[in-house]
């Protein structure tokens, strides 16, 4: 096997013209034939027993072509890929250029290669300062979150409803005295003041007992989803069923034994301060962290080739397919239900693909330049972590670990030993 590089017009965009020679070819015309020949009918032999020049006269000499192109080319791309040095960064783009009997095997692969990137200021670059003070509002803010969960529903029999009360109702609606289609419901549950009705329809059932009948008016918005409906006037008869509230827990000492380890409301205040504090911080230094790649992106020029972004895409949207299926939903359903389509899914992520790029490529660009080095320790560090996370002992995890596997971790930790750099540079403003 042999290869050359071709620089292609696009900026970072190479072609490999890979050549198996005519003996490795014959080798795999070979192979295609022991894998196929038990499947292939020959008058006058079992099957599996028919000669190779038998099944290549009946069924012509290219017969076994295609499938020993698919057992060439996978080892032939990977031998010249590393042989070349190429640091590859999409998937190829693979065409046959001489496929012929006795003669050598020819294809191309077209590739992305990692842009240069000619990095601009990435030290003491200004930022946002962020409060990260937690008040006492943020503190009750908290308490409210937390008896919200602890409330319980009570029926309410003595009362007409109010804002926030969870109702039963019947309605059908009216335009110009005739129903519509879509316009009725019955024991329809309705939150009063989440804004799941139109217009003011909710706060009009305010004031109503359990048993009462009232005339409502609405108008219909412009941008209403049914074309018939839209802007339109209309009437709905409803009758209120059931009237339920949220009754939620005095917030004192028992309050704070039953949701959290504490025995007194004091202590379990100030246990909620330090969170919301460090919660805070932990918020900041991300916005601190985006901000700042953010600028240094901005700053740094890159040409990046469509054929990286693609690749990139293909990886979020097969993230994306295996997170839909993790909950039991499959891409089909998905598109059925939203209205989407693949061909909107992928545009969609291009600019997200392209920041992530971006970002990937800049900070390693400050990885180099600042000559970052990963030591054993650090490496033993974040194996120790990894092992505590899934419950393993570390020699364990690296049995499962390959060099290849071992210099993405490496690379993942002088990553971000460069967002620290950066962040920490960082001046507030």
């Amino acid at each position: 096997m042999s290869f050359k590089v071709e620089q292609l017009e696009e900026k970072n965009m190479v072609k490999l013209v890979i050549e198996a020679t005519a003996e490795e070819f014959e080798a795999g015309l070979n192979t295609a034939y022991n894998k196929s020949k038990s499947k292939i009918n020959v008058p006058g032999f079992r099957k599996g027993k028919a000669p190779r020049k038998i099944i290549e006269q009946l069924y012509g000499q290219e017969v076994f072509f295609e499938d020993a192109a698919n057992a060439i080319i996978p080892d032939a791309y990977a031998k010249a890929c590393i042989e070349s040095e190429l640091d590859i960064v999409s998937q190829p783009k693979i065409s046959v250029t001489q496929l012929e009997k006795g003669k050598p095997f020819v294809f191309e692969a077209e590739v992305a290669v990692r842009p240069e990137v000619e990095l601009g200021n990435y030290k003491g670059v200004e930022v946002s300062k962020v409060d990260t003070e937690a008040t006492d509002a943020d503190v009750e803010e908290e308490i409210k979150k937390v008896a919200e969960q602890n409330s319980r529903t009570i029926t309410v029999e003595d009362r007409a409803v109010k804002d926030g009360d969870m109702t039963v109702i019947d309605f059908e609606g009216f335009i110009d005295g005739e129903a519509f289609e879509g316009g009725k419901g019955e024991n329809y549950p309705l939150t009063i003041g989440s804004h799941s009705f139109i217009d003011n329809f909710e706060d009009q059932i305010i004031g109503m007992n359990i048993g009462d009948e009232k005339e409502i008016n609405v108008t219909f918005p412009e941008d209403y989803h049914a074309e018939e409906l839209k802007g339109k006037p209309a009437t709905f008869k409803v009758s209120v069923k059931e009237i339920k509230e949220k009754q939620l827990p005095d917030i004192d000492d028992d309050f704070a034994q039953d949701v959290s380890d504490f025995d007194t409301l004091d202590e379990y205040k100030a246990d909620l301060k330090k969170k919301i504090a460090e919660r805070k911080e932990a918020e900041a230094k991300k916005q601190k962290e985006t901000e700042a790649i953010e600028k240094i992106v901005a700053d740094s020029k890159m040409d990046i080739p469509q054929a990286m972004i693609d690749t990139q895409v293909t990886r979020m949207a097969e993230d994306f397919a295996q997170r839909l299926q993790q909950q039991g939903l499959s891409l089909e359903m998905y598109f059925k239900y939203t209205g989407l389509t693949a061909e909107k899914i992928l545009d969609d992520m291009k600019p997200e693909a392209v920041k992530r790029i971006q970002n990937s490529l800049v900070l390693e660009a400050v990885a180099k330049a600042e000559n970052i080095q990963v030591s054993d320790d650090e490496f033993n560090a974040e194996l120790s972590k990894m092992a505590e996370m899934y419950k393993m002992e570390v020699d364990k995890i690296k049995e499962f670990m390959g060099e290849s596997e071992e210099k993405q971790m490496r690379d993942d930790i002088a990553i971000q030993k460069a967002v620290d750099l950066i962040v920490s540079s960082a001046v507030e403003k």
